[in-house]
């Protein structure tokens, strides 16, 4: 909304200037030949010391541009050079090989857990065949719960 009463304000000063401009034309034929000499020089002065436009550069790609009341920022062609690729490529890079270093550090772990158990297993007095009684492990349970309780 404020966009639009703004752009309207603007179509009013421009009508308002173009109305202007042809009133004066209109009475600059009647005057004489040095005051309308005087009077484009003055013209000329005054387009060459209007505001113009301020570049500013942010970054390498874009750029800040104002004039008047009024301001835009535009984003420049992002050629990529070899650092703009660099700095968009390693962090992937660095993300697939910490990826791949914790699926090998898992995979580490895993089989060492194995190995224990089997390691345990095979020199344990009881056969393996005891640790898949049913009766044997609720025998376990029930010694590990009398040892807590007492």
């Amino acid at each position: 909304m404020t966009h639009t009463l703004q752009h309207q304000a603007e179509i009013a000063q421009d009508r308002y200037g173009l109305k202007l401009a042809a009133r004066l034309s209109q009475g600059s034929a009647q005057l004489p030949h040095d005051i309308s000499e005087r009077l484009r020089v003055a013209r000329q002065q005054a387009v060459a010391a209007r505001k113009q436009a301020v570049v500013v550069r942010l970054r390498p790609a874009s750029s800040w541009v104002a004039s008047d009341a009024t301001a835009a920022l535009n984003f420049g062609d992002e050629g990529l050079n070899l650092w703009s690729w660099l700095a968009a490529v390693l962090p992937l890079i660095a993300l697939v090989v910490g990826l791949i270093t914790i699926q090998v550090v898992q995979n580490d772990d895993r089989a060492d857990e194995l190995a224990e158990v089997d390691a345990a297993l095979l020199t344990d007095d009881l056969p393996p065949a005891a640790y898949t009684d049913a009766g044997f492990l609720q025998y376990l349970k029930s010694a590990n719960n009398r040892t807590v309780t007492q």
